[in-house]
C-alpha cells in the first residue's frame, strides 16, 4: 500500500529520521538511539517512509541500512516550487504597497 508523502512527512520523528539518515545510511537500532521510543515504535515509522520511497533499504549480512531517497524529495520539491512563485509574487506585492505607503508624507 502506497502512503500520501505529505501524510509520512508531517510526524515530526519522521522527519527527524529523514535528516539523520541524510548524511548516512541508519540501521532501526542505530536510529532507535536518538528517540524516546521503542525500536518497534521507530521501525514503524521507517516502514511509512519506505512505503513512500523516502527511504530506501540494502540488507548488508544481518543488518538492513536504511538510505534516503533523495530522488523523491526531490519531486516534492518540484510540486511544492508552483506554490512557491505564486507567493514570492504575492509578497513582492505586498513589499510594493508597503514602500508607497511609508513613502507618502505623514498626513495629519
Amino acid at each position: 500500500m502506497k502512503r500520501d508523502v505529505f501524510q509520512a512527512i508531517a510526524d515530526p520523528t519522521r522527519r527527524a529520521i529523514l535528516v539523520l539518515i541524510a548524511s548516512q545510511a541508519m540501521t532501526p537500532n542505530a536510529l532507535a538511539e536518538h528517540f524516546d521510543s521503542t525500536r518497534q515504535a521507530v521501525s514503524k515509522h521507517i516502514t511509512v517512509l519506505a512505503e513512500c520511497d523516502l527511504v530506501k533499504q540494502e540488507k548488508i549480512g544481518r543488518e538492513i541500512y536504511y538510505h534516503f531517497n533523495p530522488l523523491k524529495m526531490k519531486e516534492i520539491d518540484q510540486w511544492l516550487n508552483q506554490f512557491k512563485k505564486h507567493w514570492e509574487d504575492r509578497f513582492n506585492q505586498l513589499d510594493q504597497v508597503l514602500l508607497n505607503l511609508n513613502s507618502k508624507p505623514n498626513e495629519k
